[in-house]
């Protein structure tokens, strides 16, 4: 059982962190880097409001209640970290992040849904003989909570080591970390099979 029990959290450790489908450290940087450590708990809720949308499009996927294309999920994906990104270039440096939270808090819920739809297969093949869909479900969550809030944790202290120590402001580091994720989510779009189709 505590086998079982770790196997999955393990599970949803590995799904975030694979260095070959890296997305999903995208989304969490472009996230995370407007704030510093003062603000974990806003940054913490934002992660949580994105692990609740991910875990409920896996519910619905693993209910048979929707069903959605794979090309264009895997195209909405490389989307979502866009539109974080430029919004981050944006407003750097404005504050925007602290005025427009409850707007902050839908999106995160909204992008983890589109996130989640992206598993939906792995995690239907996962599924197949589990006498308890919705406890694997929590389990698997629990693993993607955990590697999340690492991944926050690192990006909070390179950005407080940038910004204290290489005396960065925060808005040049924003707006750098932003661009490189532009730079590096282009292709994956570019590339998705849902354009060439």
């Amino acid at each position: 059982m505590l086998n079982e029990f770790l196997f999955n959290v393990e599970i949803g450790v590995s799904h975030v962190l694979d260095i070959n489908a890296y997305d999903h450290v995208l989304f969490l940087m472009v996230l995370t880097i407007p704030y510093m450590f003062k603000d974990w708990k806003r940054v913490i809720t934002l992660v949580s409001l994105f692990t609740l949308g991910h875990t409920l499009s896996l519910v619905l996927a693993a209910y048979n209640v929707v069903a959605v294309s794979g090309v264009l999920v895997e195209f909405l994906i490389p989307i979502t970290i866009l539109v974080m990104a430029v919004y981050n270039i944006f407003t750097a440096g404005k504050g925007a992040q602290k005025e427009r939270i409850g707007l902050l808090f839908l999106t995160s819920l909204f992008f983890g849904l589109i996130h989640g739809l992206g598993f939906a297969r792995q995690f239907h093949m996962l599924a197949d003989g589990s006498t308890n869909k919705l406890i694997l479900l929590l389990e698997f969550a629990l693993g993607i909570e955990i590697a999340q809030i690492i991944i926050v944790f690192i990006v909070l202290f390179v950005g407080y080591v940038i910004q204290t120590i290489f005396r960065f402001s925060k808005r040049d580091w924003v707006m750098v970390l932003s661009s490189i994720v532009v730079g590096l989510v282009i292709p994956m779009l570019l590339g998705s099979a849902f354009l060439k189709s």
